[in-house]
């Protein structure tokens, strides 16, 4: 699932005053290469200068906002949303995938326009440059044809079809049936007479139920649903299903982003049907050493709705 989604339901205009740039960190932090998208934010110089008047009601503008934010109680909400469902976050999530979440993504990850909002195609195309981005890193380790590949959340296929084009070995589980059957459903149509392509083998399964050994496990834009601790618990799971890499996306926990996530808390609207929980990068890292793995390559993707991390893990002993 999408990152800012759930914590922006009602926007609906873009900002165009700053292009995009593509961007991806590599192994060594700092260097770049060309092919994540990443918001281009503009320099402390090219902001304009605030008189008394103006200063004064943008301070004033602060402190209201952080009034109202010291009063929200997302917590709550976040109980009540499980007691509607009679579980737990992964009860909430297997719930609103299953239900009004699975039409909502369906039209978000598709490729028609009409009915689609500005938000939601941005965050399409933030979904899609994940995709891609996860593709060139796999492809980095060679052809892969034949490669054995855990597609963990896949949603509607968005990377299990392409993989499967390139003829890689593919299991594509999620916890929603719903996107299991319409990935199913898409695939089919999609490999129709593509020499080479394997068709996919699916499954209705959460994270901590996989099973089996896998060349590569990916798991894009799913940890955004479950706190540190759980997914911990997740990251762990997944290295333990992989033999020679992992590729993680996940939103990043910073200030920034904090502050996003508990605006959008104020406003939940009806899409807001999840919970959302950033993971600092830190941490992440932290899970995978637990269990002998470390970064080996990172990429950054930013819209204007949407924020990833994405890494690729290989085992201590390879790297």
């Amino acid at each position: 699932m999408a990152f800012t989604a759930v914590l922006f339901p009602a926007i609906t205009t873009v900002n165009q005053a700053h292009p995009c740039r593509h961007r991806i960190l590599s192994p060594k932090r700092g260097s770049i290469s060309r092919t994540t998208r990443t918001l281009a934010l503009p320099p402390s110089a090219d902001l304009p200068s605030l008189d008394a008047p103006v200063a004064l009601a943008a301070a004033s503008s602060v402190a209201a906002l952080a009034a109202a934010l010291s009063f929200s109680d997302p917590e709550r909400r976040r109980r009540q949303q499980a007691e509607v469902v009679g579980g737990d976050d992964k009860d909430v999530v297997r719930d609103y995938f299953n239900k009004t979440g699975f039409e909502r993504w369906k039209k978000i990850y598709g490729d028609a326009t009409e009915g689609v909002n500005r938000v939601q195609l941005d965050i399409r195309l933030g979904h899609s440059e994940t995709v891609e981005n996860t593709l060139a890193m796999l492809r980095d380790g060679g052809p892969l044809a034949g490669i054995s590949v855990c597609d963990a959340g896949c949603g509607t296929g968005s990377l299990t079809i392409p993989l499967a084009r390139e003829g890689a070995l593919v299991t594509a589980s999620d916890i929603s049936a719903s996107m299991v059957a319409e990935a199913e459903r898409q695939a089919r149509d999609a490999l129709v007479g593509h020499s080479g392509a394997q068709m996919p083998k699916f499954e209705v399964k959460d994270l901590e139920s996989l099973e089996g050994k896998f060349h590569t496990v990916v798991c894009l834009d799913v940890l955004i649903h479950y706190p540190q601790e759980k997914a911990e618990a997740m990251i762990a799971h997944l290295a333990s299903l992989a033999e020679s890499r992992l590729v993680l996306s996940f939103a990043p926990k910073t200030l920034y982003y904090n502050l996003l996530k508990r605006v959008g808390e104020l406003f939940p609207g009806p899409s807001k049907a999840t919970r959302a929980y950033l993971h600092a990068e830190g941490d992440v890292e932290r899970a995978l050493r637990k269990v002998g793995w470390k970064v080996n390559k990172r990429g950054f993707i930013t819209t204007q709705f949407y924020f990833a991390k994405l890494f690729e893990a290989v085992p201590v002993s390879s790297a």
